[in-house]
């Protein structure tokens, strides 16, 4: 069984081979939301872009980037603004199927200062 590792948390969790990366990480107790997304959010369907992580090891390891999610993480300002800086290891959680080991950020800060937004 594949194991996701969250850095936020310092948990690790062993996943089924296949399986969606948000439903595991609620399943096992790892918080993906912060502030009123925990209530108000889209139950998994890939368009608030609230339950973002960065993978940070094994992107090999985790299913490709759908178009849905590429168009969400365009058009919505939360996934915008995360993604400056973190194009490759971004991702919906809601979105993403796990087929082997992988360390993951979740809850990860947005880029609203502009590091790399206004160079």
């Amino acid at each position: 069984m594949p194991k996701v590792t969250f850095l936020s948390d310092k948990k690790s969790i062993d996943v089924p081979e296949g399986a969606n990366l948000r439903r595991q990480a609620m399943k096992n107790g790892v918080e993906l939301y912060t502030g009123p997304h925990r209530y108000f959010n889209c139950r998994g369907n890939g368009m608030c872009c609230s339950c973002r992580v960065y993978v940070k090891k094994g992107e090999e390891n985790v299913s490709r980037r759908g178009f849905w999610e590429w168009l969400n993480t365009w058009i919505n300002p939360l996934g915008f603004f995360a993604r400056i800086g973190h194009e490759r290891e971004m991702r919906l959680a809601c979105q993403t199927r796990v087929y082997g080991d992988c360390e993951v950020e979740a809850r990860p800060e947005l880029n609203l200062h502009g590091e790399k937004f206004w160079n």
